[in-house]
């Protein structure tokens, strides 16, 4: 049974964690609390965990899971831990790929973004077919068990490479959260992100966008007629983006949102979702 919030350990964890620098300190303490109330020998389990995230871990990795558009994602140290501000990229989405069935998760992380997307269209369309895949192993195997609930599929690998080729010219959502943090930028990072989580799903090369610019590549190749890929990017580097997409012999429009303080770049690939694909690439 979970600790309840008035537990009188509660005043004592809420301290060593504002000593500690945290800024939500009466929220974390509350998880925290119910986290070791859920284990045997919780008092030695609680000071265990308070003790992580004082030091700086994050909340995240000491709790194994994140809340995203209102799943519990399992979320293993080293991976990516998916932002609240990613869930308008799922928004886009599901906007998006309206009357699609076949979704990809590309540089999936934890594989959040596939597991959410495919919760929303599957409730219209029970075939929705859902696959991740990451270049980093241990991604790879916490995506797994998330995208398991939605019979998803993962794959090791780098970007379209990781692919089965018979999801070639057949996916109707892409969505790819590709690294776009400059490498150059990468020290000025929270610590929580620059000593915790990989290098891989940080560093997007010279100006941020060098892993976006090989997806926008190949994407055209591999969505459906009518299918589209999206990213997260910075504003700043919003008009690069667009440029990249269009390169790729893409549609390519931008949604930015103030609320989740977010940019999203879309790409769509021409002709009707029940037309024939094209092979290539």
């Amino acid at each position: 049974m979970a600790t309840p919030p008035d537990s009188p350990l509660l005043p004592d964890v809420v301290a060593r964690l504002r000593a500690a620098g945290c800024v939500f300190a009466e929220e974390e303490a509350e998880l925290l609390l119910a986290a070791a109330g859920e284990s045997p020998g919780a008092p030695a389990s609680l000071d265990a965990l308070v003790r992580r995230r004082a030091e700086g871990e994050p909340l995240e990795y000491v709790l194994g899971w994140a809340r995203f558009c209102g799943l519990r994602i399992e979320v293993d140290p080293g991976v990516f831990v998916p932002r609240p501000r990613t869930e308008f990229l799922v928004e886009c989405a599901a906007d998006a790929g309206r009357g699609g069935s076949v979704i990809v998760d590309l540089c999936c992380g934890t594989g959040a973004l596939g597991a959410a997307l495919a919760e929303r269209l599957g409730a219209a369309d029970p075939a929705v077919e859902l696959h991740a895949a990451d270049i980093d192993p241990a991604a790879v195997r916490c995506a797994a068990r998330n995208v398991a609930r939605f019979g998803g599929r993962t794959y090791q690998g780098d970007l379209f490479d990781a692919l089965p080729d018979a999801l070639r010219g057949r996916i109707d959502v892409l969505l790819a959260n590709t690294p776009y943090v400059p490498t150059d930028d990468i020290p000025f990072l929270p610590s929580e992100a620059r000593d915790h989580e990989a290098r891989v799903a940080l560093d997007g090369g010279t100006d941020g966008l060098s892993v976006l610019r090989r997806v926008a590549a190949r994407a055209q190749h591999w969505l459906a007629p009518g299918g589209v890929v999206l990213v997260e990017t910075s504003d700043q580097q919003r008009a690069a983006a667009l440029a990249a997409f269009a390169a790729g012999g893409l549609e390519a429009t931008a949604r930015s949102s103030e609320e989740f303080w977010a940019t999203v770049v879309l790409g769509r690939r021409s002709g009707s979702r029940h037309g024939p694909a094209r092979a290539g690439g």
